[in-house]
């Protein structure tokens, strides 16, 4: 939205959204700047809304968080004042598309392989994770082989150059928000 010379989109907005696991909580230190049980966070680019409840499976995993939309918020704090913790992405649930994403990490698990006459030794067995089924928006999933795509909080991403097609989104991480060798949390961290 700041830069209109990158263009726009049109997104869904519904009843059913999706967001990121990570982006929610049941109970959090005030650093956590997500969704959590009982307070607001803003959706990006649309509605501030409260988590107000969970489902949860048999073996205790959350698998539906219910919230309440706060009308008037749309660009706008609500009007009570109380203003919300942080902002997360999300998809519509009746649009998103599944997609495979290949993240990269470092190929080797040291920063000086070379160190030892076996520099295989040092090989990273994960230095590709693959997800298989992530969620994009349907913008994404429809670009042109090559397309790169920023993931909010994850790093930046490029279609593939081969496997990337209608009904097989396919997409490649170039480089992640966060390297360091002091020790991440994944891949690209």
């Amino acid at each position: 939205p700041s830069r209109e010379d990158l263009g726009s989109r049109e997104l869904t907005f519904g009843r059913e959204l999706v967001i990121e696991a990570d982006d929610f909580r049941e109970s959090a230190n005030k650093k956590y700047k997500r969704l959590v049980l009982g307070k607001r966070v803003r959706l990006r680019g649309a509605y501030v809304i409260e988590a107000i409840a969970v489902d949860k499976d048999s073996a205790g995993n959350i698998t539906t968080v219910y919230a309440e939309l706060l009308p008037g918020t749309l660009g706008e704090d609500p009007a009570d004042g109380v203003k919300p913790k942080g902002v997360i992405q999300w998809l519509h649930a009746d649009t998103a598309r599944r997609a495979t994403v290949r993240r990269y990490d470092r190929l080797f698990a040291h920063p000086s392989p070379d160190r030892d006459e076996d520099f295989l030794q040092h090989l990273n067995p994960e230095s590709l994770v693959t997800v298989e089924a992530a969620l994009v928006e349907p913008a994404a999933a429809d670009a042109g082989p090559e397309a790169r795509f920023q993931f909010e909080r994850l790093g930046y991403f490029v279609t593939d150059r081969h496997g990337h097609g209608p009904g097989t989104p396919l997409f490649n991480e170039t480089i992640g928000l966060r390297d360091s060798w002091g020790g991440g949390e994944g891949p690209g961290a």
